[in-house]
């Protein structure tokens, strides 16, 4: 088997391929001239094939060049993502845990220190993302998704169901009352902050009042932690998941306005890349995970039930 021409060869070549002269890639390499045409030379004599025409005006690729740049590209950028992913995958000490920005922010970094002190030994280290992560790749050890469940290649266990309730900041005033709305017809009357994940034609059937105008919404963002943000700044009301808002309502950061609660449709599910059984750090977190889970359904008061991981 013929060797494989040297890693720093081919980079040279790549790069004096894609920008089309020796200088350009010596600037990029951050080497000299010199250098980057020795390596060409090396990687034509190693391969026996000339990859560049030599024209008094520079090089000019071959078409057997042409060609052998255009897999090398893919190759050399095949390389970078391995190392990457190689990287980012979790070692023994450190558990890497992958969700949505909005639960880590508002549900589970309030709660890390109570497993920091039963794991000592753990760095954790959080992936917040809005698209679901492929575990094949092996960056976590660990996540939690919305959803309905059912992901391909990947073990689950439901952790609970969310509901959906009005909150507004103590100092959010309804004119010109100058209080807090109390009743449902004032509370669609009031100034609010929406997101697509908010229904609140689902809690208007569910306080009996008609829907509030279009003219109402004085904000709307995709993205929850916007939409809290926005509420503790006094903008106006949301209709925002309770694990979302639990730990400010504890707080008096927000309250919540009327009883009236209407189901989320997407629960929350403990996922893992699948095999036969848990790792030391999947098994811990899993552990951990489940106890604050049934404490928080306790103190929430939410009918919602947790599924033990096993």
């Amino acid at each position: 088997m013929k060797p494989i021409p040297p890693l720093t060869a081919l980079r040279c070549f790549e790069a004096v391929a894609r920008l089309g002269g020796v200088t350009q890639a010596a600037r990029e390499l951050h080497v000299t001239h010199s250098a980057v045409s020795q390596q060409i030379k090396v990687l034509e004599d190693t391969m026996g094939v000339a990859l560049f025409v030599r024209e008094a005006r520079g090089l000019r690729l071959t078409e057997e060049g042409r060609l052998y740049a255009l897999d090398i590209r893919a190759a050399l950028r095949d390389i970078t993502q391995a190392t990457r992913r190689a990287q980012a995958r979790p070692h023994e000490s450190e558990l890497v845990i992958s969700t949505v920005p909005s639960f880590a922010q508002h549900w589970l970094v309030p709660r890390l220190a109570s497993f920091r002190e039963v794991h000592p030994y753990y760095r954790v280290r959080l992936l917040t993302s809005l698209q679901v992560e492929d575990f094949r790749q092996g960056v976590s050890d660990i996540g939690i998704r919305m959803g309905q469940g059912h992901w391909p290649d990947v073990a689950q266990q439901k952790l609970f169901d969310d509901d959906m309730v009005v909150v507004a900041a103590p100092h959010f005033a309804l004119a010109p009352n100058g209080r807090l709305p109390v009743s449902a017809e004032e509370v669609v009357a009031c100034p609010l902050i929406a997101s697509p994940d908010a229904p609140w034609a689902d809690w208007c059937r569910a306080a009996q009042v008609e829907p509030p105008p279009a003219d109402a919404v004085v904000l709307s963002a995709n993205d929850s932690n916007i939409v809290i943000g926005a509420v503790l700044l006094g903008q106006g009301i949301a209709l925002e998941r309770r694990s979302l808002v639990a730990h400010a309502l504890a707080q008096h950061a927000l309250v919540q306005i009327t009883d009236i609660g209407v189901p989320y449709r997407f629960p929350y599910w403990l996922v893992w890349q699948q095999r036969d059984v848990l790792n030391a750090r999947q098994a811990h977190f899993a552990q951990w995970i489940e106890g604050e889970v049934d404490a928080y359904l306790r103190s929430s008061g939410s009918a919602a039930a947790s599924v033990r991981v096993a």
